[in-house]
């Protein structure tokens, strides 16, 4: 004959039976709820630690209990054998089915326990989480703070599903432990007014990883500048009128990638890349441009190859097509790949300045923003000119400020004058 005693059932003393949901004879096999306990705060149910048949209860509803008091007396056996508590929680079908393979190998959660999803169990979180005494196990089993977790049972109880649900977003999304970053919150938020759920596009979520990867891995730093476009904006509309009829659209971005790629041969450290250890530099020879491009389903960055061997007019008929392929979704895998930096370039849209986020494996990302005429001292007088404002992110392990600076101020001189991009 066992005693079944209240286990660790955390920061809670004298709670109050509210249930008892066995009766004198019944099987029930391990972790079978056996009562359920409440305090002022939250309730509980207190699971049989094995299998076996309920000979003697020692409690009623309205009885106070507390860690250590006895509920009642049990006659182990009659059930299947006592499983591990990971088998428990991984398989609860081994016990109700003995055909199948020994619980030895339904120890599926065992090698989660190596990924310390929580740096240090805060103790004083941990015990007030409102958790059976198997899920606090299991908890712990894999490292768990059950004060980050959030409860999907009733009143909120922490279960074993938002245990394991919780290291599965620690694991695949970088977020918890590894960064002391607590897990977003699941919110109704149809408890305030009517709402309408939509999935995210493919694109959406590939993008959302990986913009989601650069950001936390990567040191950004943004340096903000502002370009006279004055002249160059002259020279190339009188280029949209002579290639009109070619059918080829002569935009800001195309000398923008010609001006890139002169600050990238001046600056060669912009055009290179750390190795998956980061501990080596790659720098590349060729000088490929990605092209931020905005598309119904979401944003996608094809390559423009070898900018520095092609025309204007070669370039911007590429892009006419690369634009084309996107918003037909007829874009590939490899059209996407082998870029040297990024430009993100919103002019068309609007807003004055933005910091855009590095599209590793790049080290830097070129964002501009609408041009707009402002007034400009010459050294006489105030004279209206064509300013184009430029945000220029990269990463701080590879770029210092001083680099930063240093890109941009070059960068502001060829778009200012346009006989530099011919040098």
């Amino acid at each position: 004959m066992k005693e079944i005693k209240v286990p660790d059932i955390g920061d809670f003393a004298e709670v109050e039976v509210i249930e008892v949901l066995v009766a004198v004879g019944d099987q029930v096999q391990a972790e079978d709820s056996l009562i359920s306990v409440e305090s002022d705060k939250a309730a509980m149910e207190i699971p049989a630690p094995e299998a076996g048949v309920i000979k003697e209860l020692k409690i009623n509803v309205g009885d106070k209990v507390s860690e250590g008091s006895l509920i009642m007396m049990l006659e182990a056996g009659g059930g299947s054998a006592p499983a591990t508590e990971a088998a428990q929680v991984a398989a609860p079908v081994v016990e109700s089915k003995p055909e199948s393979k020994p619980a030895a190998t339904a120890k599926a959660p065992a090698p989660a326990a190596k990924t310390s999803p929580t740096a240090k169990i805060d103790e004083t979180s941990f015990s007030k989480a409102y958790a059976s005494p198997s899920v606090r196990r299991f908890a712990r089993e894999l490292g768990v703070d059950l004060g980050q977790v959030e409860g999907s049972g009733r009143k909120k109880r922490i279960t074993h599903e938002d245990v394991k649900g919780f290291v599965k977003r620690v694991v695949t999304q970088g977020a918890g432990g590894g960064l002391g970053v607590a897990p977003m919150p699941e919110i109704d938020f149809s408890q305030w007014g009517d709402v309408e759920v939509k999935e995210l596009t493919k694109i959406n979520k590939l993008t959302g990883q990986f913009l989601h990867r650069n950001w936390v891995t990567i040191p950004h730093v943004t340096q903000f500048d502002e370009a006279d476009i004055t002249d160059l904006e002259s020279f190339r509309k009188s280029m949209v009128a002579e290639y009109k009829d070619r059918g080829v659209k002569i935009t800001m971005l195309v000398f923008l990638m010609k001006a890139v790629v002169s600050a990238m041969k001046e600056f060669p450290r912009f055009n290179s890349s750390l190795d998956n250890t980061g501990e080596n530099l790659v720098y590349k020879k060729y000088f490929n441009v990605g092209i931020a491009v905005d598309t119904p389903d979401g944003l996608v960055v094809p390559v423009v190859r070898d900018v520095d061997r092609k025309t204007l007019v070669d370039l911007a008929a590429e892009l006419g097509e690369i634009s084309i392929k996107a918003r037909d979704k007829k874009l590939k895998p490899s059209d996407m790949q082998g870029g040297c930096i990024t430009i993100s370039s919103l002019g068309g849209i609007g807003g004055t300045k933005f910091t855009p986020i590095v599209n590793a494996p790049d080290v830097a990302i070129l964002g501009v923003s609408r041009s707009k005429m402002q007034p400009v001292w010459n050294g006489t007088e105030f004279e209206p000119r064509l300013i184009l404002p430029l945000s220029l992110s990269y990463d701080h392990r590879v770029i210092d400020g001083a680099d930063g600076a240093r890109f941009t101020t070059f960068l502001s001189r060829v778009l200012s004058d346009t006989r530099r991009l011919l040098l």
